[in-house]
Order: C-alpha cells, then sequence, then structure tokens
C-alpha cells in the first residue's frame, strides 16, 4: 500500500511517559506496515510544545535511533491547539493521512487500524470517539457531557465525546490551511470542513505516566474558546436578557406611576437595591461577555503566526 501516514504527537513536558508510548507508536506503524496498509514511508511526528523537562532530548534521541521517529520544536508554549495545528501542517505536503493523538497512552493506538480501513473506504476524515467514561471522576464526566450538549445547543458542530483523536486526508488538510484564525478549537472547526467523515469507537484508559497538563482550568479556558469562537449565541442571548430586564422595567415603571396616583406609595430601600444590584450584575455579565468576543476580534486583527518552529530532527524533505 503507498499511502503514507503521520503520526501527530503533541508534547508538553512529557519526558515520563514518553519512554512508554513511543515504541507503542512505533510498534503500530509497524503492524499497519505489516498488514499492507499503510507506507513504509509513514512517520510518527513529535511535536515539543516548548516543553521545560528533558521532552526534547527525548524526542532527538528517539529521532537518531530509528528513522521513523521525528520531531519539531516550537520555539515556545503555544498550547495544545497550536502544536497539534504545527503538527498536521508540517505533515500535509508529506503524507496522504495523519493521524493526532495525545502522548500520553489514554487512547487507544490499535483503534488507528480502524480509522485507516475507513480511510481506505472513502471517508477523509475518522473522529475517534470514546465509547464511554467509566474512567472519568463524576465531576469530569458530567461536565464534559454537560459541555458537549451546550456547544450543540449553541450552534457549534461538535461530534459528541470526541476530542483530539482523528484522522485527516491530506486533502481535508489543504482545505483546512485556509481557515486562518487565531484561536484555535480543532474539534469544533474539522466539521466545518466538511467532506465524508465517520467514528471509530474505543475505551480511554488511564493516563501511563506523569501528570495530566489539562487541569480544570485549562478545561473550562479551551470550553470558553470553544463556545466564543464557533457561536454567537451568546450574543442573542445577551439581547433576549436585555429585552426581558426592559419589559420588567417597564412594568415596574407602569407600576410605580398607577401606585402613586393611588397614593401608595410606601418609600423602600430595599427593593431599591435589590434592583440596582440585578440590573447591574445583568449589565457586567453582558459586558463580559461582549468583551471575551472583541478581545478575539483584537487577536485576529493583528495575525500573528499561530507557531513557530524552531527546531527539526530532520531537513525540510525528510
Amino acid at each position: 500500500m503507498d499511502t503514507v501516514l503521520w503520526i501527530v504527537i503533541p508534547c508538553y513536558n512529557e519526558e515520563a511517559v514518553l519512554p512508554i508510548t513511543a515504541p507503542q507508536f512505533l510498534a503500530e506503524v509497524h503492524d499497519l506496515i505489516g498488514k499492507g496498509k499503510i507506507s513504509d514511508q509513514s512517520r510518527v511526528l513529535f511535536v515539543n510544545d516548548g516543553s521545560r523537562d528533558g521532552t526534547w532530548e527525548i524526542i532527538k534521541t528517539l529521532a537518531a535511533q530509528d528513522a521513523h521517529y521525528l520531531g519539531i520544536c516550537q520555539s515556545r508554549n503555544r498550547g495544545h491547539q497550536n502544536a497539534v495545528l504545527a503538527g498536521l501542517m508540517e505533515a500535509k505536503e508529506h503524507a496522504d493521512i495523519t493521524i493526532s493523538i495525545d502522548c500520553d497512552g489514554q487512547d487507544d493506538i490499535t483503534a488507528m487500524e480502524a480509522m485507516v480501513d475507513a480511510y481506505h473506504d472513502g471517508c477523509e476524515i475518522v473522529y475517534g470517539v470514546r465509547s464511554k467514561r467509566e474512567t472519568d471522576t463524576f465531576f469530569k464526566r458530567a461536565t464534559a457531557q454537560g459541555f458537549y450538549k451546550l456547544m450543540n445547543r449553541m450552534g457549534a458542530e461538535v461530534v459528541y465525546n470526541h476530542a483530539d483523536y482523528r484522522l485527516v486526508s491530506a486533502r481535508v488538510l489543504r482545505e483546512f490551511a485556509n481557515f486562518k484564525e487565531v484561536n484555535l478549537f480543532l474539534r469544533g472547526m474539522f466539521p466545518l470542513v466538511g467532506f465524508k467523515s465517520t467514528s471509530v469507537y474505543y475505551e480511554r484508559r488511564e493516563r501511563l505516566a506523569g501528570e495530566s497538563h489539562y487541569p480544570l482550568g485549562k478545561m473550562l479556558a479551551l470550553a470558553l474558546d470553544g463556545i466564543t469562537s464557533l457561536s454567537t449565541k451568546p450574543i442573542r442571548v445577551i439581547m433576549a436578557l436585555g429585552c426581558f430586564v426592559a419589559l420588567l422595567s417597564f412594568i415596574g415603571v407602569i407600576w410605580a406611576v398607577v401606585a402613586a396616583a393611588l397614593g401608595k406609595t410606601v418609600a423602600g430601600w430595599t427593593s431599591m437595591t435589590c434592583i440596582i444590584c440585578f440590573v447591574g450584575g445583568v449589565q457586567l455579565i453582558c459586558l463580559g461577555v461582549l468583551g471575551e468576543y472583541i478581545s478575539k476580534i483584537y487577536l485576529e486583527t493583528k495575525a500573528r503566526p499561530r507557531y513557530i518552529i524552531s527546531e527539526r530532527t530532520y531537513q525540510d524533505e525528510p
């Protein structure tokens, strides 16, 4: 089979888990080559996202030991989504298909074979979808499921229980390169490209080593980026809320005028304070949402590079 596969793996401070998972990725590549499903020119591409530990040194050592290992290093830490994008854009000129996957070994590597089979059956995008979340805590499971439901309600097209484990063809990547936004939420952007797609289901395991680099704060930030990057419904919700508050205010004005005309007005400090606090709180929330969108517009207008590759383990033509 002449299909060239590049596995794109973002890495940030992964010196504990990389020596464990790197041989697993290579073994999967050799297995697919042995079955005739991909070419021997297939590669495993590690993207060092400005790690502060020995991750880049490990990647360079792996690349020196086996030609199937490749590595690129970003000039600084730019975040998971930018690291994945850097690897995909690097791979699109050399590979027929790419599979992006995290380095921690939680995603089932053997699901790659089903993804490659789906590509050979005509699918341009194959999403890796978790079949269940039994390894998650109740809080994480509830918030994750709530996030996907909220995204769909907000009009953003995302695949339920899909993160960044996916196969993408070079054809899709060439079209995806035309998406120039700085604020990245890849799992919501690839469905916008179109083309024939399907899903492969797998069970997610516990992290093999090291600590998670996605604490609650980063997960909430990613969720906020996803909503504000793909949907304008929050602004419409603000408008609806403003109309509702205006209606209540109008009713209150009528009530105050009628009460004054009947001579039944009573000075009420508590009611006035509650009204002022309520309206003030609503205004601050609305300003915050609008500010989030304006800040994204500000960043987009600067058109800064989304990633900068400072070093490679290979020349331009690997």
